[in-house]
């Protein structure tokens, strides 16, 4: 298998013992978003965060359906020969984890799914993929230009910062994202407005809500149980939807206490 169809990752706690747990960041996010958590979670166990395709220093594709990240996670580990993992993902990254659960299930020990549910969502990033589209990386040489452009359009700096982190040098001294905006723009229906394949996943799992969120509702759980009937739904206070970096102290918590739990 070539080494340029697997996707990017950084591992943690290589050295260390135990069932690894992969973690899948969010639309127009990349494994480093997932750092301090990463070297926390690596003192107890090798964790593997991960870039998915499109995004970070992964590969570019034409496809992004739930599936395709799916198998991207199959590949993934077949390359580096892990039979049995944990799984964590935030909002499409959650997807890709629930996807994958439910589609080869004997490979997932446990599965934490955060601030994202199995139900279709209506589109809902049309401001800022409008926004991303507007930044023409001809006609602007430095960050500044680009925060500015999309300020335009995006009111939330913290929104604005964390888009920002995508942007990096090409080797000719241009700037430009690191995540592949075309195909996410002309996928976009295929990984948000879809919900996931029907199917079942028995395995112990864990879904993580924000107080502050709404992308998890009281009347989700009915078809979150239908789909992973041995589930729990968990809110963290004081967090929106980026519960991890909103309230790491407490995410990180919970993450430790639901992996260290012997299954029954």
């Amino acid at each position: 298998m070539e080494n340029n169809n697997i996707i990017h990752s950084k591992i943690y706690g290589s050295d260390k013992s135990g069932t690894p747990l992969l973690v899948f960041h969010g639309l127009f996010g990349m494994l480093d978003n997932w750092g301090s958590f990463g070297k926390e979670m690596g003192e107890l166990f090798p964790v593997h965060l991960i870039d998915l395709r499109n995004h970070g220093k992964s590969f570019h594709s034409f496809e992004m359906s739930h599936d395709d990240l799916a198998h991207d996670i199959l590949h993934y580990m077949e390359f580096h020969k892990i039979d049995q993992c944990n799984l964590l993902g935030h909002s499409l990254g959650g997807k890709a984890v629930m996807q994958f659960a439910i589609k080869y299930p004997l490979k997932v020990d446990q599965l934490i799914v955060v601030d994202i549910s199995p139900k279709a969502y209506p589109p809902h990033h049309q401001g800022i993929l409008k926004a991303l589209e507007s930044v023409d990386f001809n006609q602007i040489s430095t960050r500044q230009e680009a925060e500015e452009i999309l300020h335009q359009y995006i009111p939330e700096k913290s929104v604005i910062q964390f888009l920002t982190k995508n942007l990096y040098w090409t080797d000719d001294k241009k700037l430009a994202w690191r995540f592949n905006l075309k195909t996410l723009s002309e996928k976009y229906a295929e990984f948000v407005s879809n919900a996931i394949k029907y199917g079942v996943f028995s395995g112990k799992t864990l879904f993580i809500s924000g107080e502050k969120s709404n992308y998890i509702l009281p009347q989700d759980e009915f078809q979150i149980k239908q789909q992973f009937p041995n589930s729990s739904v968990v809110t963290i206070k004081n967090a929106g939807h980026w519960v991890q970096a909103e309230n790491p102290k407490d995410f990180n918590e919970l993450v430790k206490d639901f992996l260290s739990q012997q299954n029954i």
